[in-house]
């Protein structure tokens, strides 16, 4: 049963969030024109952002919130404000990976003539990993000199996110699939969600695929973005690109952007909360309208969604411009947010003539991805990384390790920062107080046991050096887990 489906004589429950700062204008607007447009709707409000921050609570929401949102399942927020300082955890992330929103997928065409663009023929469609990478925020300071971030990238959530990009493109007529990693650096993590890629891909010999390496893409999507059509890349990379797609593409305040789970879904602008320009009646409510006009086409009211898609492609069509995208040449008349709101409600039900008009399927499902199962590997243990803090050489600190063996583990490497600096490093190498030292068996024939790591530990504890980190090497089906040092 899909969300709509559980109300349909008296509207759709959603849930919504009128945030901080502009968020209240702007959500008030949005109301506002889709419920002219037709939208049946039942709103529950409830509160999150700073106000709840301040009641000392970390995350941002309250219980009694969650509860609303996965009675309902569809989210509208507003931008919300994060009191500065630490010990605040993003919302937008809680939320994204609490309720497994796993896809974050932006629409970023350019609205030339009427919005200044140096790229009239651009139409992109970011879709975002939102859950892992190194927005696991796994964090911790390990020495005096070092700090560390966790970059996780799973096959399942590399695979339902891309396969989610390939199906977008199927139902929206699009050709081509782009992927960005940086796996010629991150051979393992990117290196992953590159190979799950071209599984994924060859699943779909109808669209056309590309990799690019993310640094000369991103050169490549900010000179040239009508050479892309879909997008899917890793969560950090996504967040940047996204942003740069929609700034190039007119301005980061018209993109709205939504956030895809097979049970929930939450949608909302992209821009911050601009706690500067609240209550002045100037900013501009596009973005998290067309966040609202994406909600509407997943809630199965795309003719609404189409209505009020068009009457907003109208309103900029015929020059009625906020603030931030006024221009002398192009725009007519410089509005606020309640009048652009009100140009946008005159105009339900006409359509543009020079930008194209969009018609949404008037009644369609969410998209959703079902992953394809994968034999089990083989997984053997071959030897333990051990991390310590240690103020010296490292040629002091590679001959203390050499003394210390349990069963068949010897040390065969040390590095710094993944640089080799022993055996046979070179004086040039910087390092720091951090240092990585890789134990493995003697021969490929040795087995390596648990309990060798125990003993080893309590050895190192021992002469003094206790680690502050360990990560067991394994291979996979004989396919070592763990990289190399460089130089090694």
């Amino acid at each position: 049963m899909m969300s709509w489906e559980k109300d349909s004589g008296s509207g759709v429950p959603i849930t919504v969030a009128y945030g901080d700062g502009i968020g209240p204008e702007i959500m008030k607007a949005t109301l506002k024109i889709i419920s002219a447009a037709g939208a049946r709707l039942k709103i529950e409000e409830i509160q999150v952002g700073e106000e709840v921050y301040k009641r000392g609570i970390s995350s941002g929401i309250e219980p009694s919130a969650w509860e609303s949102l996965r009675r309902t399942r569809v989210f509208l927020k507003a931008p919300i404000t994060t009191p500065e300082g630490g010990g605040y955890k993003s919302l937008n992330v809680t939320v994204r990976k609490t309720l497994g929103l796993y896809a974050n997928v932006r629409h970023c065409p350019s609205y030339y003539p009427f919005v200044s663009t140096k790229h009239p023929k651009m139409d992109v469609v970011i879709v975002r990993e939102n859950e892992e990478d190194l927005y696991g925020g796994i964090e911790h300071r390990q020495t005096g000199d070092v700090v560390q971030c966790l970059k996780l990238i799973s096959r399942p959530g590399s695979e339902r996110l891309i396969r989610y990009g390939f199906e977008y493109a199927k139902r929206y007529g699009r050709h081509k699939v782009t992927c960005f990693t940086k796996d010629n650096i991150m051979k393992m993590t990117d290196g992953l969600f590159h190979k799950v890629f071209d599984e994924v891909a060859k699943e779909y010999p109808d669209i056309q695929s590309e990799h690019w390496i993310v640094d000369i893409g991103a050169a490549k999507l900010a000179d040239k973005p009508e050479d892309f059509d879909v997008i899917v890349l890793p969560n950090l990379y996504g967040d940047i690109l996204s942003d740069v797609a929609a700034q190039i593409a007119g301005s980061v305040g018209l993109a709205g952007s939504a956030n895809i789970g097979n049970n929930v879904a939450m949608f909302e602008a992209i821009h911050g909360s601009a706690p500067r320009r609240a209550g002045q009646n100037v900013a501009n409510p596009s973005g998290l309208l067309l966040a609202a006009v994406q909600m509407l086409v997943h809630i199965g009211q795309g003719d609404v969604a189409s209505r009020v898609h068009n009457a907003w492609l109208k309103t900029i069509e015929d020059g009625i411009h906020t603030y931030d995208v006024y221009n002398q040449e192009t725009s007519k008349k410089k509005v606020g947010t309640n009048e652009f709101g009100d140009a946008v409600i005159e105009r339900l039900g006409l359509k543009p003539s020079v930008l194209k008009p969009v018609d949404y399927p008037s009644r369609s499902e969410p998209i959703k991805v079902v992953l394809k199962s994968k034999p089990k590997e083989k997984k053997e243990l071959v030897g333990m990384d051990v991390f310590l803090d240690w103020d010296g050489d490292p040629n002091e600190l590679g001959k203390k390790l050499e003394k210390i063996t349990s069963g068949n583990l010897k040390l065969i490497m040390i590095t710094n920062r993944g640089t080799k600096v022993y055996p046979g490093g070179l004086p040039e190498t910087f390092c720091v107080d951090h240092w990585r030292c890789r134990f493995q068996a003697s021969g490929r024939e040795a087995s390596i046991k648990h309990e060798d790591f125990i003993d080893l530990l309590s050895k190192l504890v021992g002469s003094g050096l206790p680690p502050i980190k360990t990560e067991g090497l394994y291979t996979f089906d004989g396919v070592p887990g763990y990289s190399l040092g460089q130089g090694q």
